[in-house]
């Protein structure tokens, strides 16, 4: 009898886990340039993935359907804490052992960067809270497009 197929039945559930992380929808409002002389009310949706992470993919099409792709990063600091000891309360009676990795509570910068179709490119930077996959930022194309970005 071979292990592989317990093997592989004990590894598949691990590998659905990873990954993931969730999306978001971030909106591209043209200011300036030939899309907002265009349109001033248009709003460019792109999509975020792995928002629980500190990077990700960042999907978007532009108007005439041009395909975007590029990704998204933030500078997001963690803590580590270690605690041990005994604890004497009514609800925690005993010792308690362990480690917590957590994400400290700030405003980080991050940026997104994207090559469309066209040969045309997106960057721009943002701010997001520490937790959270909102923020707020500027973003340029190399055809002289200026977007407001909210997410």
């Amino acid at each position: 009898m071979t292990l592989r197929p317990l093997f592989l039945a004990t590894l598949l559930p691990l590998v659905a886990c990873v990954g993931g992380g969730g999306k978001t929808t971030m909106q591209f409002y043209p200011l300036e340039g030939q899309i907002a002389a265009e349109d001033p009310t248009l709003v460019i949706e792109a999509v975020m993935e792995n928002v629980s992470g500190t990077s990700g993919p960042l999907k978007f099409r532009l108007p005439g359907r041009v395909k975007c792709e590029g990704t998204w990063s933030s500078l997001t600091p963690k803590t580590v804490s270690r605690s041990n000891g005994l604890s004497l309360t009514w609800k925690k009676t005993g010792g308690e052992i362990g480690n917590e990795t957590r994400t400290e509570a700030r405003v980080n910068d991050g940026e997104l960067y994207a090559v469309c179709e066209d040969g045309r490119r997106v960057q721009g930077t943002f701010v997001i809270g520490s937790g959270t996959a909102s923020g707020t930022g500027q973003a340029t194309d190399t055809q002289g497009n200026v977007y407001k970005l909210l997410f």
